[in-house]
This record gives structure tokens, C-alpha cells and sequence, in this order.
């Protein structure tokens, strides 16, 4: 179920907005942060690295699916009196389609928190400052995965004499007061974090989709690995569009890391799995896609998970009157190397006698700035739980 809103007047408190069209399609209104380098640098001179300045993001026609109720049929409409001073970017979406958009939909009846950052793009190769002009969109939904760069090209605008021109980015603004745009190009993926088991196998999701006609003739796509301060290439991939026969060359620098090649050509796929994980596979992956003078990338973060293994230095103990004993959880094998042993216990009483039941668990902290060096597995931890009659 959508939100019942009728007053366009809201939009201007940065909120999140639905409108949906009767034939199926849907606006939504993202309030974001148009994100812009700072006065001074590096923090220098009192000025701040980066500015934030409120925007907005209009995207038409996000399509509905069948099952949805559509019980209010207001489409976006644009302020009665167009004002310079707010930017205000509209955009259409038809192709390419951003995937699972029918997730911001629900986002403010949800109580989801939808983050959304605008910035200047300046394309490799050409000048700063260019016509048309182009911009990064980030949009990702706190506590679930999705994650998508969208970058934006302006539309030209009919301009005469009342045209007005954006103030602070000194663009042409449409009738309606908006900054006309269209997606060009965008990396998506479908998770934000991942856990696998230690040896085991992995697929980290990223894609990519451009407008119908190519952007370039070919594709490059590279993943990293960034942790604790250290990077390193684990693949990279060119493929050539026209799915020529050689099109597609792969250099993989981890063993055991692979990209479907017949997938990145025909449906953008550039999901990289990775087998026989190790301890040095942990950390934040990097997915980087480069299309002519446009690239756009994806962060996925990828734990390693061995659950340990646990005994009981003794499997029943007797207990007699004034005599109590020492029952110990020994936890071995296990990572990450910061988990506790813990040991709880529950009496079970009858007629003739108390039984003493004790659990041994083994709990994953979340910090992992203390973690000893890897491959340190053999470590031994235990509890110890002192039982009386």
C-alpha cells in the first residue's frame, strides 16, 4: 500500500513522496544532499572538505507491479511558481530501468531511511564545466540491500529570454523549474554485506545497464579488494560489446575467482564468484565498471565465518552434597577470532534429585580491530562453570 498524499507543498520539508499514475507507473520524491567539494582543502584554513546542500530527485514512471494497490492516482506535479533556488532534478526512468526501484516505493510508509547523494561527474577525457552536464547519483536503503550509482545527463532545455538559470549550479532550468536529466549509465548490486564459510564458496552481486544506444564499443570491468589499509586487484575483465568471437579477455590474480563472460554481454552481469575462501578474502570488494569515458562502482563488505568446535570436559557429572566440580567448555577452530565462549546453565528438579544442564556458546562479537594475526585457528578458548549439589 502506497501513502495517501495529496499536497505537492510537503516536497519542499525534504520528505519522501509517492505519486502513482493510473497506467501502472509511479513518481517517487527523494529528498538528497547535493554534495560538493569545500573552500578549503584537506580541511585547511577553517573550511570544510565537503559541502551539503539539500536537492531533490523526482523519478517518473517507476514501474507497478500488478499486485500493488494503487489507491492514490496524483501524478508528480512540479511547483506552481518556479524558484532558482532550489534544485530540483527530474528524471524519467524508462531505459535503463534501475533495478529493484520498486523497493523506494515503500521506503517512507516503511520507516526506511533512503540515502541519496548527489555530485558533479566530470567524464574521463573531457573538460570540466562541458555541455551537456553530468551527474553521480548514490542511492542505497539503510538496513537493506540496495545500493545503486546512477549517473545523469542533463537535456537541453528551449531557452528565451524568461529561461531561468539554476543559481548554484548555473544550468538551464525547464518551464516547470526542474533540471531535466536522463540515466545513462548505472552499477547496481543487490547486497551490501555478505557472510561465508571459511573454505567455502561466494558470489558478490554487481551489474550494470546503459541507455539503448552503447556508450562504447567496449567494456572494462575490475574488482579490488580493500582491507586494513592494504588493496590489491583480484580481476579484471574486457569485453568487447558485439560479442565478436575473443571478445572477452579475463586476468584473474586470485585462484579460484571468475566472471561469466557470456553474462556480462548479454544481461551486464559482472557478479565475480570466489571458491575456497580464505582469511585474506575478507574485507570490502570493490566493483568497478568502465564504459567509454564513464565508470560508476559498487562496495560490498565479505566476512568470514568458521563456527567452532565445542567440548565439554566432562559429558555427566555426578554432584554429591559439600563436594562441587568444575565443568569446563573448551571452543576450538573457529573465526572470527574475537568470539567468546559463554556457558549458561538451568536446574531441572524431581522428587529425588536436582539435575544441573549447562550449554556451552560460543558469541561472534562484532569488533574486529583487535583480531589476532590470521591463520592463527588452533587457538583454544574456554568457560568454565562451577557447579554445586
Amino acid at each position: 500500500m502506497f501513502c495517501s498524499l495529496t499536497m505537492i507543498e510537503v516536497l519542499f520539508f525534504g520528505l519522501f513522496l509517492t505519486f502513482v499514475n493510473a497506467d501502472g507507473v509511479a513518481d517517487v520524491v527523494l529528498s538528497c544532499s547535493l554534495v560538493e567539494e569545500g573552500a578549503g582543502l584537506g580541511g585547511m584554513g577553517g573550511g570544510a572538505l565537503f559541502t551539503r546542500t539539500p536537492a531533490t530527485l523526482v523519478l517518473r514512471d517507476i514501474p507497478v507491479g500488478p499486485d500493488e494497490s494503487l489507491d492514490t492516482l496524483t501524478p508528480f506535479v512540479p511547483p506552481s511558481v518556479p524558484d532558482p533556488d532550489l534544485i530540483l532534478f527530474e528524471n524519467k526512468v524508462s531505459l535503463p530501468e534501475i533495478p529493484n526501484a520498486g523497493m523506494l516505493l515503500h521506503a517512507d510508509c516503511n520507516e526506511q531511511e533512503v540515502m541519496c547523494e548527489i555530485s558533479r561527474y566530470t567524464p574521463r577525457g573531457l573538460e570540466e564545466g562541458s555541455d551537456p552536464a553530468y551527474f553521480m547519483v548514490s542511492l542505497s536503503v539503510v538496513g537493506f540491500d540496495f545500493s545503486t550509482s546512477l549517473i545523469l545527463q542533463t537535456l537541453p532545455v528551449d531557452k528565451d529570454q524568461q529561461t531561468l538559470v539554476q543559481n548554484k549550479l548555473s544550468l538551464p532550468l525547464s518551464q516547470s523549474g526542474t533540471l531535466l536529466t536522463k540515466v545513462i549509465f548505472l552499477v547496481f548490486s543487490n547486497i551490501n554485506s555478505v557472510s561465508a564459510p571459511l573454505r567455502g564458496d561466494v558470489l558478490l552481486n554487481c551489474g550494470f545497464k546503459q541507455e539503448e544506444i552503447p556508450l562504447a564499443p567496449e567494456v572494462g570491468l575490475e574488482w579490488r579488494l580493500q582491507h586494513r589499509g592494504k588493496g590489491r586487484k583480484v580481476l579484471e575483465i574486457k569485453a568487447k560489446l558485439d560479442d565478436t568471437e575473443g571478445a572477452t579477455v579475463v586476468h584473474g590474480e586470485r585462484k579460484g575467482s571468475s566472471v561469466d563472460g557470456a553474462q556480462v554481454l548479454s544481461e551486464g552481469n559482472v557478479s565475480m564468484s570466489l571458491t575456497e575462501l580464505k582469511v585474506v578474502d575478507e574485507g570490502t570488494y570493490i566493483c568497478t565498471v568502465n564504459l567509454g569515458h564513464f565508470h560508476a562502482q559498487q562496495v560490498i563488505q565479505l566476512h568470514i565465518i568458521q563456527p567452532p568446535q565445542v567440548s565439554l570436559s566432562e559429558e555427566k557429572l555426578v554432584l554429591s552434597k559439600g563436594s562441587p566440580q568444575t565443568l569446563s567448555c573448551h571452543c576450538a577452530k573457529y573465526y572470527p577470532l574475537e568470539a567468546q565462549p559463554e556457558t549458561d546453565s538451568f536446574l531441572e528438579k524431581s522428587r529425588t534429585a536436582v539435575y544441573s544442564r549447562s550449554t556451552c556458546v560460543l558469541h561472534y562479537l562484532k569488533s574486529y580491530t583487535e583480531r589476532l594475526k590470521q591463520g592463527s585457528f588452533q587457538s583454544n578458548r574456554g568457560a568454565n562453570r562451577r557447579v554445586g549439589a
